[in-house]
């Protein structure tokens, strides 16, 4: 019998983050619930008595009750290259549950012999470990990867063979990405939902040349929104806060100006531009746009992006800044001549 190649760490990853891609959104891999047992890879969602909804994703519960809601929400996109990681480290088994999870995979020697002695040895035969610690039950957990199921790059960075860590210890200082406060306020900040940005316009349906088009946002949707991410087994968790700080207009031609000239509009008591009112006719509105040429037969694609200012808190008084998001939508202008009538 030929034999077998021994697979890379990175095959036997993406065959097992592979899964969670069928699955909605809210689907999680083998995570564990708060009684630390591992769950299904099916989706978990649970609603409390004060109405709250947690739903578990690689380990991670995430309480969204306190999202943006709505239509046309959307997630917010880094102002910087940052993005939030793309695999993480975080308990997965019991000792029982590596052992039903790893005793199939040697029997059918679906990674090849030579790779399920070593796992033998590594997890049964005291190379480091015993019998897959079951002498530790309840004192520890197995900890393994997880993987961002958008598979970002960097997703197979997370490479290191699953290891076990007693209950109130760290992981090893050199495994990078175990998951901490901060990783938890990164991972939460993913899960943002911020309200649609279609502004309100005044004239509403038609503006005309050289007329001052007032631009304002409902100010009773544009509040701070914020997500709860936790590792419930470890006792840690962070929130991420987003609050809106700007909206910036782009009128989709260059034959236009904006008030202020920037195009950007600072909150101001809490309010994004001001609703348009009788008798402000004449008045330049603290936010707008004036379109100096007719959109002819068609419309200008008029942009608005809100950016939000995102900051989180976690536990041990952990937190600080994260880089500011935003969220836009485009909607159509038609802009009209002003008719003069000849008498």
């Amino acid at each position: 019998m030929p034999a077998v190649a021994k697979p890379s760490r990175i095959t036997a990853i993406l065959a097992l983050a592979c899964l969670p891609v069928l699955m909605s959104h809210a689907a999680f891999a083998g995570g564990r619930g708060e009684t630390g047992n591992r769950g299904s890879t099916e989706q978990h969602a649970g609603t409390g008595d004060d109405g709250t909804v947690s739903v578990t994703v690689g380990g991670v519960v995430f309480d969204r009750s306190k999202n943006g809601t709505g239509d046309n929400v959307g997630a917010v996109t880094s102002t910087t290259a940052w993005s939030p990681p793309a695999c993480w480290y975080a308990p997965k088994y019991s000792p029982e549950e590596l052992q039903d999870y790893l005793e199939p995979i040697w029997e059918a020697e679906s990674t090849g012999s030579q790779w399920d002695l070593e796992q033998r040895n590594r997890y049964v035969e005291g190379k480091p470990y015993k019998d897959f610690n079951k002498d530790k039950a309840g004192d520890g957990y197995w900890w393994d990867s997880y993987v961002n199921e958008d598979f970002p790059p960097g997703w197979d960075a997370c490479d290191e063979p699953i290891f076990w860590v007693d209950k109130g210890d760290p992981p090893p200082a050199d495994i990078k990405n175990a998951v901490t406060p901060e990783i938890l306020a990164e991972l939460a900040y993913a899960e943002i939902r911020v309200p649609g940005t279609k502004v309100t316009l005044a004239p509403a349906n038609a503006t005309k040349v050289n007329l001052p088009t007032w631009v304002w946002l409902d100010d009773a949707r544009f509040k701070p929104v914020s997500v709860t991410a936790s590792v419930p087994v470890l006792g840690i968790e962070a929130t991420a806060t987003a609050e809106p700080v700007s909206l910036k207009i782009e009128p989709g031609t260059a034959d236009a100006e904006t008030y202020p000239a920037s195009g950007v509009c600072e909150i101001t008591d809490g309010r994004i531009g001001e609703p348009y009112a009788q008798g402000k006719a004449d008045e330049t509105p603290p936010c707008g746009v004036r379109y100096l040429r007719s959109s002819g037969n068609g419309s200008y694609p008029l942009k608005a992006t809100v950016t939000w200012r995102i900051q989180w808190t976690g536990s041990g008084g952990a937190g600080g800044d994260l880089p500011d998001g935003t969220f836009g939508a485009t909607q159509d202008v038609v802009v009209q001549e002003i008719q003069a009538v000849n008498r």
